[in-house]
């Protein structure tokens, strides 16, 4: 479990990890980032109260780098990958193991089940839980069981990761989907098992939203300047919708001026702002559909939505013209203040 400033969730996280019920011996390896809030203490608490805790460190805080060190300090023959904003349902464990040995598979991984306390945090755990807000991806709550292109956070054979080379450390986002190619590539099997299920919470606030949202579309730009079009067709729809917007708006600038007037107002009218209008309208129907929750969530709903595509577009759009760079997940360097109750 790679950790940075997670003093409000990692009790929860830890403790969801630690009531598994196994007939095997199991530990928890935490890759302690340079928090600012408290985190580290909180985990030498912890690691002090059962002994099955064992802490390093990845003091340049990125996540693949602290998987690696966590991998490379277990004693075991599977790795069960945990994030810090996450719990594992009871029995999730026990479950996964038998589904790696009963599919034969390398990687096994299960559902993300998104949920909220605010009506901020609702409204973006019921879009990660549409196929609206994150793209329809297997584990975003689907149902058949089966061959996947990735696994979400992951239950893996060891000799496979080594294998294989484990997380690649240039990928601050995505690692998981890259390490998941190099394992198919390799030969062997990734599983989605829909009985398996994490409970993760999203961000607390609209501008962490944001932050996260942009780094990852910027590395999902990158892991497309490296892989092409091993990348699926949905990540390319909210890059897409950025372009329609920049492309309505100097349209409707051409229009209010008169620059372009006509037969071609009209056509340029149709090819930009009509898929505008039926996104808008697209938009105030989720907000508007039941299981909404209450004003407030179905406001932020109106919100978090574009909030969610836009951001992602923007980051992929510089991910792919120029890569992703040194970028961070900048949502993940503040303090987390709000306590899980």
């Amino acid at each position: 479990m790679p950790v940075l400033n997670e003093r409000a969730y990692l009790e929860h996280a830890v403790a969801s990890v630690l009531a598994q019920e196994l007939t095997i011996p199991a530990e928890l390896v935490l890759a302690l980032g340079p928090s600012s809030d408290g985190t580290t203490q909180l985990a030498r608490r912890l690691a002090a109260e059962d002994g099955r805790i064992r802490l390093v460190d990845n003091p340049a805080a990125h996540i693949p780098v602290g998987l690696n060190a966590a991998i490379r300090a277990s004693r075991y023959a599977t790795i069960i990958r945990v994030d810090a904003h996450s719990e594992l349902s009871a029995g999730y464990a026990a479950r996964a193991l038998e589904t790696l040995e009963r599919t034969d598979s390398a990687n096994v991984g299960g559902v993300m089940h998104a949920e909220g306390r605010t009506p901020f945090q609702k409204a973006v755990a019921r879009l990660y839980n549409s196929p609206v807000g994150l793209g329809g991806g297997a584990y975003h709550g689907g149902t058949q069981e089966g061959e996947a292109e990735s696994a979400y956070l992951g239950v893996m054979r060891r000799d496979v990761l080594d294998e294989v080379g484990l997380f690649d450390e240039t990928i601050r986002r995505g690692e998981d989907w890259e390490l998941n190619l190099r394992i198919r590539q390799a030969g062997y099997r990734v599983w989605f098992d829909p009985r398996l299920s994490v409970t993760y919470w999203p961000r607390e606030s609209w501008i962490r939203l944001a932050r996260q949202f942009r780094a990852t579309g910027a590395w999902r730009g990158e892991l497309v300047r490296r892989f092409g079009r091993r990348n699926g067709i949905r990540y390319f729809a909210p890059p897409a919708l950025v372009v329609l917007v920049v492309a309505a708006l100097v349209t409707g600038i051409l229009q209010l001026t008169g620059l372009v007037s006509g037969w071609l107002s009209l056509a340029l009218s149709l090819i930009v702002h009509l898929p505008i209008v039926l996104y808008v309208v697209l938009v105030v129907a989720v907000a508007g559909m039941r299981g909404g929750g209450g004003p407030r969530q179905r406001l932020w709903t109106l919100i978090v939505l574009p909030t969610m595509h836009l951001s992602w577009g923007l980051g992929f759009l510089g991910g792919v013209l120029r890569g992703a760079r040194d970028t961070v997940d900048a949502s993940r360097l503040g303090t987390q203040n709000t306590p899980l109750p």
